[in-house]
């Protein structure tokens, strides 16, 4: 890239992110709601998971030579 294009870049940077103010906090406390998700305990897997899991195994019975790659992937 040229000198004209890394500007171009960082004006274009500029105009779409405005500048942090020092100091800035989040709107709101996001601990509670953390702390909140954290007491609800294990949640159960939606059922499109549990699909997912079962075409995967459904794949491996019938595709043996497959595991390998899953394996890979995971």
């Amino acid at each position: 890239m040229n000198g004209h294009h890394e500007q171009r870049i960082g004006q274009l940077l500029r105009e779409a992110l405005p500048p942090a103010e020092s100091g800035a906090q989040p709107g709101r406390d996001l601990w509670p709601d953390l702390l909140r998700r954290l007491n609800r305990g294990p949640q159960v897997a939606p059922w499109f998971d549990w699909a997912l899991l079962a075409g995967l195994v459904a794949l491996a019975a019938a595709f043996p030579a497959s595991i390998p790659m899953f394996l890979y992937y995971l």
